[in-house]
């Protein structure tokens, strides 16, 4: 800790260009008792743009509650240059630990909004409060920086990814620290440093040597515009999510992982974690296990001779084998070329082109209308000996299963649906034990089975329940040969290449005479990616790496032959999977993570990040640290322990009126009936609220739409933090995304709701600082005193700690912020602030506006941060409510009655009698002899006069 800076005369600064400029940490000038005056820096906290020259508009001054433009980027500077929140390479592993990770973000040039600090100040909070008990806390920061955006802004542009990305993390860190996030910038990582993308490419070539990465040719998104493949969530209605280009299904040689080997464990692993239910069943349901049959369908023709070829089907319902009317294949299923008739093949081939423009997401929508065409060709169903036709649908899966299915529309909703449209039969072969179900829908539940025997195959289970028909007809394709038992996934292995540039290289290269993949020895990396001027698509579908000639061309470092590189980049998952390793260890340059130090801080405690990332990060990530704890890297079979997602902040309140064709007004809950309307964005302030609606003020008959919309650029509601925090103040903005309502929800931003809880900061500081001084400044110091406490005061005082201790263990913020409020508006009734009981209240206030509580520890007479302060604990002996009625007597007489604590002073019964109504009469004017008070029993009040008006 520096030593304070000794002064005898008052230090004045009247301006200053800029927080950033600041020379020297204000907090360790200490001035003279008489004379000490806060130092005046007319600039907006860091990262809000403001400096000494532009000096806050009257309305800005009016609206400023206490003086954070002073504060906040003095403690900043304080906390950078003393290095306060870094964790030690070597700590006290005796201590307990407690690692809190952010889903680190991708940088964009946009720079943060306004909802993404949500989930940075709620682990923050966490961070700091954890720090005050005593643990040691792993809390970094890091960036996810490649991937296609940063691409397509340099072909755009022409600017190389590498500038624009560095431009990017220097903006998004600049922001981050104007929030005053304790964060361990001395652990900040980025994926697209070679030190680290070195131990991605390692990991590529472990999961290389366990044969769990391959290569094979895959139907892909490809979009030629951009030049690369796309994952299904980054198309949407057959366009590129990113430009809104045309997306095509193309069959294309991929890296692919094998994630579908960890599928088991993926599922019966989740039972281990504190996640929330929901996450854990979308990833059961992204995974999808099913137990079913595998059924062998021989194609044939129309009289049912059979032509050699046998279609498997998988189904997950094999006791509905005789209401089987038709077979479904999907449009890229590898047997379909050779079913199509040729009466048939124009329209099929014309289908399967469609098919082929929309992503799988789009084809398995139930929404939407069912589609098909059919192939030409038949197949006999084995338990009827039926002759069935053979469709192609998009509603069907090259991926899942078989590519086929065989389509039971009594008892499916997709089949019963198809079936309709083109007039396919449908055969009821399940009763409902519920008699009352409507069968004109398609039956879906358990129930006994009916129209379900044959003779000829031998197969009967007319009667038996849908379990057992079920094992009774695996156990028929067994003996027959028509199949067999089996286990099915959803889950499709990782398709894990992108024909971009600005992404991980792969560590393998290809020789030229066998076209053999050799991968590069361990200590060849990291192949880095070699400098490109051109990025733009080649236009053959080969990356643009290919462009870089000099360094595809290569040698085999060990045969010395001719070789090419791969010219596929990883996917941005790739860096994203192990990231919390590396901030264990981020400058190891001989292991990925040493192993004392993952076995200290891993797993992750608490990791916090938005629901959108629920199934395919988390699961990429999960899957990876299986593999990673498979070879002996890591210590735990799982990476983050607890999971907290974070709701959306949505943009303020949108008020929009209806106007007709004529230009009229036209009342919201009237719209549906009169005919064609365009909506119109109204002002604020001409809206008002008359029970539950919004109208217009000015015409109270026009009922208006008010809703939020989630932020984004094309709606112009996107609140810059910047200026918030110019306006605010950080302390301001964190604590009010906190106060906005429980964490996982999602919330509307209110310009009004800021101001109301920077009112509440300016308060505070009042309360324990004093009023301004004529020139706006404040006295040093503050208006605490030595004064012992009363029990009503370390009563308030304990409650707070206890519900605001409460409050941050189960993530419920706002509702501690209350309880703080509840103790400031108590606080101002008391005569006096003792010192005993503000410092305490500092320190439960810091986590949530840790630049106030600095700048108050400092002025109460601390020396050094309070960051590593003993965290409050509640004592329970102020905590039990045992309030008592106690009689009070004037000259030995009772008049009344006052509810006390049962262990209530003298002088607090004393001042409780004098400030009841009933009471005071008696008292007021009288001089008092003497008290006579028996704790828990009476209070008698002895007056000097004879006679007590009665």
């Amino acid at each position: 800790m520096q030593a304070p800076i000794q002064t005898r005369a008052p230090l004045r600064i009247q301006s200053l260009p800029s927080a950033s400029t600041l020379r020297f940490p204000l907090p360790f000038v200490v001035l003279p008792r008489t004379s000490r005056r806060l130092v005046r820096v007319r600039c907006c906290a860091a990262g809000g743009g403001g400096n000494g020259n532009n000096p806050r508009s009257p309305a800005q001054q009016q609206r400023r509650s206490y003086p954070f433009d002073e504060i906040e980027p003095r403690w900043q500077r304080y906390w950078e240059e003393n290095r306060t929140f870094r964790t030690p390479d070597e700590v006290d592993t005796s201590k307990p630990k407690c690692y809190i990770l952010d889903m680190f973000p991708y940088p964009s040039g946009a720079g943060l909004h306004v909802g993404h600090p949500l989930g940075y100040t709620a682990t923050d909070i966490l961070s700091r409060y954890k720090r005050m008990q005593g643990f040691n806390v792993l809390h970094p920061m890091g960036w996810d920086a490649f991937g296609l955006p940063a691409e397509q802004y340099a072909i755009e542009t022409g600017t190389h990814p590498k500038i624009t990305t560095k431009q990017n993390i220097e903006r998004f860190r600049s922001q981050l620290k104007s929030l005053g996030f304790s964060y361990d910038w001395d652990r900040e990582i980025s994926t697209t440093e070679p030190e680290y993308y070195k131990w991605t490419q390692w990991i590529f070539l472990q999961l290389l040597k366990k044969g769990l990465a391959y290569q094979a040719e895959v139907p892909v998104n490809w979009c030629p515009a951009l030049g690369t493949v796309l994952a299904n969530e980054e198309v949407v209605n057959g366009v590129s999510e990113r430009g809104g280009y045309p997306v095509i299904r193309k069959p294309m040689q991929q890296w692919m992982l094998k994630i579908t080997a960890y599928a088991d464990r993926l599922l019966e692993d989740l039972d281990e974690l504190d996640w929330p239910d929901s996450i854990k069943e979308m990833q059961q349901n992204w995974i999808g296990r099913s137990e079913g049959a595998e059924l062998k369908f021989s194609v044939v023709s129309t009289q049912g001779c059979e032509h050699g070829v046998e279609l498997p089907v998988y189904t997950t319902r094999p006791d509905t084998i005789f209401g089987a009317t038709y077979l479904v294949l999907a449009p890229e299923h590898h047997l379909l070329p050779s079913l199509i008739s040729e009466a048939q093949r124009e329209s099929v081939e014309e289908y399967r082109d469609l098919a082929a423009k929309k992503s799988e997401l789009e084809r398995t929508d139930l929404q939407k209308e069912k589609s098909g065409v059919f192939s030409g060709s038949y197949a006999k169903n084995p338990a009827t000996g039926e002759v069935i036709p053979i469709w192609v649908a998009d509603y069907v899966l090259g991926s899942y299963g078989t590519g086929a299915i065989m389509a039971v529309p009594a008892h499916d909703s997709r089949d019963h649906e198809f079936a309709l449209k083109y007039n396919i039969p449908i055969i009821r072969v399940v009763s409902p034990f519920d008699e009352s179900c409507n069968l004109g829908k398609p039956y879906l539940g358990d129930g006994v089975m009916v129209n379900s025997s044959n003779s000829v195959s031998g197969l009967n289970i007319n009667g038996l329940s849908c379990k057992d028909a079920a094992s009774e007809v695996i156990n028929w394709l067994e003996r027959t040969g028509y199949g067999k038992k089996k286990v099915n996934y959803k889950l499709r292995d990782w398709l894990f290449a992108r024909q971009r540039y600005w992404g991980e290289p792969f560590p393998v290269i290809y020789l030229d005479d066998t076209g053999e993949v050799v991968p590069l020895p361990e200590n060849e990396l990291p192949l880095t990616l070699p400098e490109l001027d051109d990025f733009t698509p080649t236009g053959t579908g080969e990356p643009p790496l290919a462009k870089a000639t000099s360094w595809v061309q290569t040698m085999d470092p060990i045969s010395g032959r001719p070789a090419k590189r791969e010219m596929s980049t990883m996917p941005q998952w790739a860096g994203s999977c192990w990231y919390y390793l590396r901030f264990m260890d981020p400058k190891n340059s001989a292991a990925l993570v040493g192993r004392a130090k993952e076995g200290y801080w891993g797993p992750v405690d608490i990791y916090v990040g938005g629901a959108e990332h629920s199934v395919l990060h988390l699961l990429y990530a999960r899957f990876w640290h299986k593999v990673l704890y498979d070879i002996g890297v890591v210590s735990t079979k799982e990476p983050f322990r607890c999971l907290i997602n974070q709701g959306l902040i949505l943009g303020e309140v949108e008020y929009m009126a209806w106007r007709d064709q004529e230009g009229r007004l036209v009342s919201a809950d009237s719209v549906s009936i009169t005919g064609n309307h365009y909506q119109e964005k109204i002002p604020v302030d001409k809206v008002t609220k008359i029970g539950d609606f919004y109208v217009l003020k000015d015409n109270p008959d026009i009922r208006l739409v008010a809703r939020a919309y989630k932020m984004s650029k094309s709606r112009g509601n996107v609140i810059n933090p910047d200026d918030v925090v110019c306006e605010y103040g950080a302390d301001s903005l964190r604590l009010y995304e906190m106060f906005m309502g429980p964490l996982r929800d999602s919330k509307t931003w209110s310009t009004g709701g800021i101001e109301g809880v920077h009112r509440f900061l300016g308060r505070t500081w009042r309360l324990i600082v004093g009023p301004p001084l004529l020139d706006g400044m404040y006295k040093d110091g503050t208006v605490a005193t030595d004064d012992k406490p009363s029990f009503e005061q370390l009563r308030t005082l304990h409650k707070c700690i206890g519900k605001v201790v409460e409050e941050i263990q189960e993530t419920r913020f706002n509702t501690g912020i209350s309880a703080m409020m509840e103790f400031v508006n108590s606080a101002y009734k008391w005569d006096t602030c003792p010192k005993s009981i503000i410092e305490p209240f500092v320190l439960l206030l810091s986590p949530f506006a840790p630049h106030m509580a600095e700048e108050l520890w400092f002025r109460l007479g601390h020396s050094n941060t309070l960051a590593y302060e003993h965290f409050p604990e509640a004592k329970s002996e102020y905590l039990k409510e045992s309030t008592i009625v106690l009689p009070v007597q004037i000259n030995g007489k009772t008049r009344g009655t006052i509810l006390v604590n049962e262990v209530c002073s003298e002088d607090d019964a004393f001042r409780v009698a004098s400030l009841d109504k009933k009471l005071s009469k008696y008292l007021l004017g009288k001089t008092i002899r003497k008290r006579i008070y028996v704790p828990g029993r009476i209070l008698n009040v002895i007056l000097d006069q004879e006679k007590v008006k009665s």
